[in-house]
């Protein structure tokens, strides 16, 4: 059996990991690897109800220590019912942002410790991280111009947050990839949709049949 890879996608408002991920997961297929496609918050029944939990009502709704612990449970869901299963039975993942989200969005920009953040996923997860995370760059007023146009009003309660929050995202985002740069990819997010499919399979070719 050949081994399971576990992908990511991250990044900021409107940069494009849902499409990206599901035309990721086609240009796969194509070349004869099945891939399975999920999302966080979300991907198992567990996960998808917390997911409603973290997603609605009002910005202020929960403290970033409560998202924090919130995430970290449905992630630990999410990877026992759904992603360890796949990798193990030799398919490829692809998930729509993972644990670097909540580094950014809860640590980085809600204040709580990274350290707590890495040690809740340590318990939760056994530590899981991906084989390789594709960072879609695109630049803050952007990525708000593009949720706007496609969700008419911000459509959760982290799109709703202010443009210093998100900036405080894309700064951690950078970091992130700056210090880990085995595992990150980054791409150019401003490039038509087929562009950056293109991109990130041609950063797979070393582990494509």
């Amino acid at each position: 059996m050949k081994d399971g890879r576990f992908l990511s996608l991250e990044g900021g408002e409107g940069a494009g990991k849902s499409t990206q991920a599901r035309a990721l997961a086609a240009a796969l297929g194509e070349r004869g690897v099945h891939a399975i496609v999920t999302r966080e918050p979300g991907g198992s029944e567990g996960a998808e109800a917390i997911r409603a939990l973290l997603m609605q009502g009002e910005a202020a709704r929960w403290s970033p220590h409560t998202e924090a612990l919130l995430f970290a449970a449905a992630r630990a869901d999410h990877v026992e019912k759904v992603i360890r299963p796949a990798i193990g039975a030799g398919q490829w993942v692809i998930c729509d942002r993972f644990i670097d989200s909540t580094r950014a969005y809860q640590g980085a920009a809600g204040g709580v410790d990274d350290a707590a953040i890495l040690a809740l996923h340590a318990f939760g997860t056994r530590g899981l991280l991906p084989d390789r995370t594709f960072l879609l760059d695109l630049p803050v007023a952007v990525g708000a111009a593009r949720a706007t146009q496609r969700d008419g009003a911000p459509a959760d309660r982290f799109a709703m947050r202010g443009e210093d929050f998100h900036a405080a995202v894309a700064a951690a985002f950078d970091r992130f990839a700056a210090h880990d740069a085995d595992r990150f990819r980054r791409i150019d997010a401003t490039q038509p949709p087929e562009q950056v499919t293109q991109a990130m399979l041609d950063m797979l070719e070393d582990w494509l049949p």
